[in-house]
């Protein structure tokens, strides 16, 4: 085995990265600022100070979207960026890898994940993946190694994961478009309908980290800062909670549903287990003021918020590779697999 191992999670808005015996190394946002089509200038944290701000000629994107990779070519770029940053050299040695990947999505969204590292022009020995609820509920401090079912519910940027868990396997999973980014347009376009005020995709999360609740009944506002639609020019306005709630209760009760759908489906005996443990809900979105409540009024069990949420899945990998017993969870893909 290579001296240094590395656990990424390619998230949409983040990239995670863990390392054997370390734990979390690198915890940035997964965009790149570019000019020219090839130079970057900016990468991860650095590079989202400049999203939506930068001139014509410099390109700010995110690589991955809906939690694929949608742009190899810059997560590539980025994925060496990053790995060089945190070997301190340009030229790293040879290093391990494990990838947490989406658990219901196309062969060749699977196969692209392990691609991209694989063709990223590093110096690679072996390649693992692991599937991202497995990851997850590590990370969560759960027992998925024996018969007793686990269902967790991340709730990711651009997509939420469903899934139960059972013997070191995923029983059933279900992948849904919808996250904490769907949330953010929301409330862009509720503020426009009501204030008639554009607002940015940065004002609108820090607007539902502090406004957000899953349940009607909240009063508090915030001040924000946009441009007016009547008249073009900047303007500040009050937005209160209540129009938040309105913008994104819609999407909640659609991962409400998502979660419903799986539990009709889980076999009777994991449903036993389901009922004593409760559901546990990990990802960035997780910490959405009464969440909890609302998933446990609309499905009548226990619900879990996990500690540390939104890195589960990167303190998973970290399980996977520093604790001898998890580590038949990741497996090296064979090239006719990917393909099938």
């Amino acid at each position: 085995m290579a001296l240094k191992t590395y656990g990424i999670d390619f998230g949409t808005s983040t990239i995670k990265i863990s390392r054997n015996g370390q734990g979390i190394v690198l915890d940035e946002s997964n965009i790149i600022a570019i000019t020219d089509n090839k130079t970057i200038i900016a990468a991860g944290n650095e590079a989202f100070d400049m999203y939506e701000k930068a001139p014509p000629n410099i390109l700010v994107t995110h690589p991955v979207r809906s939690g694929v990779i949608a742009d190899v070519a810059n997560m590539t770029a980025l994925l060496n960026y990053f790995i060089r940053k945190l070997s301190g050299s340009k030229r790293p040695g040879t290093s391990d890898f494990i990838v947490a990947i989406p658990t219901d999505i196309t062969e060749v969204e699977r196969r692209s994940f392990y691609e991209l590292i694989a063709n990223s022009g590093l110096k690679v020995g072996r390649i693992k993946i692991v599937e991202k609820p497995i990851a997850d509920a590590l990370g969560a401090g759960l027992d998925i190694m024996t018969a007793h079912g686990v269902m967790i519910v991340d709730i990711g940027a651009d997509t939420t994961e469903v899934s139960i868990l059972s013997l070191g396997g995923i029983v059933l999973s279900k992948l849904i478009p919808i996250g904490g980014n769907k949330l953010d347009e929301a409330i862009k376009g509720v503020v426009k309908k009501k204030h008639n005020l554009y607002i940015g995709d940065k004002t609108a999360e820090s607007t539902k980290k502090k406004l957000a609740s899953a349940l009607p009944g909240v009063e508090a506002t915030t001040k924000v800062y946009g441009r007016a639609v009547v008249t073009g020019l900047p303007a500040l306005m009050e937005v209160s909670s209540i129009t938040v709630y309105e913008a994104i209760s819609e999407y909640l009760y659609t991962i409400v549903d998502a979660i419903r759908i799986i539990l009709e489906r889980t076999p009777p005996e994991i449903s036993s287990d389901i009922i004593d443990s409760g559901i546990y809900v990990t990802g960035g979105s997780a910490n959405i003021f009464e969440l909890q409540g609302l998933i446990a009024k609309e499905t009548g069990l226990k619900i879990n918020i996990c500690d540390d949420p939104a890195n589960t899945v990167a303190n998973g990998l970290s399980r996977i590779m520093d604790e001898p017993q998890f580590s038949t969870l990741a497996h090296t893909p064979r090239p006719k697999n990917l393909l099938d």
